[in-house]
């Protein structure tokens, strides 16, 4: 089996300055990739699993090859329907309100933003939260 790896630095790029926009955001080097945190909270981690991932990567990649994987926090509806909707997204394991993501060539990167504000929403103290502007606000 593969060990997971760290994700291509254009992708931490992008999801960096999403990420870092949010009020008290830090990044920080994860178990493996990178993660983003809100106090002591992970909102998004990213990584790579290659070849040999467990089952919930294997049933969400496209491709055999190796896949950039993105994880984040959802509640309610919207969490229903991410964890339904099938390819790019998937189950995690682990967290009753964690959503995983294949980031492909197909991404949408304005989704991925709006994921991400959402996510940080979740775990965000309710005084921060107030300071984040949302697209449906």
């Amino acid at each position: 089996m593969t060990e997971p790896a760290d994700a291509p630095p254009d992708i931490v790029t992008r999801l960096r300055s999403v990420c870092l926009g949010l009020p008290e955001a830090y990044e920080e080097p994860a178990w493996v990739g990178t993660r983003w945190r809100i106090r002591k909270r992970t909102f998004a981690h990213v990584l790579v699993i290659d070849s040999g991932r467990p089952p919930s990567y294997a049933r969400a990649a496209a491709a055999d090859g190796p896949i950039t994987v993105l994880t984040f926090r959802s509640s309610g509806a919207e969490r229903n329907a991410l964890r339904s909707a099938g390819h790019p997204y998937f189950l995690l394991p682990w967290g009753a309100d964690v959503v995983g993501m294949v980031l492909d060539t197909g991404v949408d990167w304005d989704e991925v933003a709006e994921l991400l504000t959402e996510s940080y929403c979740v775990l965000a103290p309710r005084k921060l939260v107030a300071l984040v502007e949302r697209p449906d606000e």
